[in-house]
């Protein structure tokens, strides 16, 4: 729809004057929007729209939330598996079907701090990553159900801020838990736990429960190996051809691991950005790994490199002794509001060990800054 879009919204009056626009026409059009699942996004400006006028925010960690309500085994298993064979406790995840409101909650504090964009909890939602748990069948159910929660707290939200700004819900891609471009075995270094197509089908089904729970971004996210992030966007760009359904815009963020200035598989930033660069996608940007202090060089040069948005939502900080993340939100803010103020950003929030608080903080910072502006790019070159 985001490619319908802008031109229905501009040949609306011409469409009305013009002899093809019978009572016919009309309803067919909408059978097709409505059977595409994005009619809604008629009646609210496009993310591309707004990334124009401002700086957006994404959400903070779902993890870091979830941890909060200190949930049990019982708590994971709900009724409906209480009786699974396989422990339970961490696939957080699952908890969109076994405790949907506890994750609508979390959506819903991060709206309440001033999140744009808020990402499925999917993040593990594929059969090869639910395999740990012997849940490979659940995968399109997981994704449809988190597309789900997310939509029912903006519902919310809405009801309580009806004059609100426009809301977008990223459907989260995660890097998998096997790669495509490292072999687990010292002793093998040639061996692959998964090949590309098993990746590509993985990632279709997780695509196709997103978009059938009605996302708004197809986000992948934390990638340290870009062979697979390349099987994520093959899979997003076929499904899309093959439903024939207007592709939804897609987000890429990957992971600078260390201060090399490389992804895990042992990339620098612009080899990944050169990588990705053909999928033409809304944003590239970094999470996770690093903290807003060690990021900030790193945003700063792909800020200079990407002919599209950027994107950057950092962890709090660097993890202490004990894992846990001591950055304050206004600490993070800070931090971020250099990297706005530098026109290095368009879209910002956090990562590992942010919550609420930082989203807020950050929201807060960035709000009267304007956005950085997408590079004129000359044909010639």
């Amino acid at each position: 729809m985001f490619i319908v879009q802008p031109a229905f919204r501009k040949e609306k009056k011409e469409l009305i004057n013009d002899t093809i626009h019978t009572p016919h026409f009309s309803i067919v059009l909408l059978v097709a929007l409505f059977s595409f699942g994005y009619m809604h996004k008629i009646l609210f400006m496009s993310i591309q729209e707004t990334l124009k006028k401002r700086i957006l925010v994404i959400d903070g960690a779902m993890g870091t939330m979830i941890q909060r309500h200190k949930l049990t085994e019982a708590d994971y298993r709900g009724t409906r598996f209480a009786n699974w064979p396989s422990d339970l406790k961490g696939n957080n995840d699952l908890l969109c079907i076994t405790q949907p409101a506890i994750v609508t909650g979390i959506h819903l504090q991060y709206l309440e701090a001033g999140a744009d964009i808020v990402e499925t909890n999917t993040f593990s939602s594929t059969s090869i990553a639910m395999a740990d748990y012997d849940m490979q069948s659940l995968a399109y159910e997981l994704n449809v159900a988190a597309a789900k929660c997310a939509q029912e707290a903006i519902k919310q939200y809405k009801s309580k801020h009806p004059n609100t700004t426009e809301k977008y819900i990223a459907g989260a891609i995660g890097p998998l838990n096997k790669t495509l471009s490292l072999s687990p075995d010292v002793n093998n270094p040639g061996f692959r736990a998964v090949s590309f197509d098993e990746v590509v089908i993985a990632y279709t089904e997780q695509i196709r429960g997103l978009v059938d729970g009605g996302v708004d971004v197809i986000l992948i996210e934390t990638i340290f190996d870009t062979l697979n992030a390349k099987a994520a966007i093959f899979a997003v760009k076929e499904y899309f051809r093959k439903e024939g359904k207007p592709e939804l815009p897609m987000m890429i963020s990957g992971t600078i691991t260390d201060a090399s200035g490389r992804t895990l598989s042992g990339q620098t930033l612009s080899a990944f950005y050169t990588s990705i660069q053909h999928a033409k996608p809304l944003s590239v940007g970094l999470n996770c790994a690093l903290g807003a202090q060690e990021m900030r060089s790193h945003i700063e040069e792909l800020s200079q490199i990407a002919s599209c948005y950027t994107s950057a939502y950092p962890n709090a900080g660097l993890p202490n002794a004990m894992g846990e993340y001591d950055e304050q939100p206004h600490e993070t803010a800070h931090f971020i509001e250099d990297w706005a103020k530098n026109k290095f950003v368009n879209i910002v929030g956090g990562c590992c060990g942010t919550t609420p608080d930082h989203i807020k903080h950050i929201a807060d910072n960035v709000k009267n800054i304007t956005p950085r502006s997408l590079p004129i790019l000359d044909p010639t070159i």
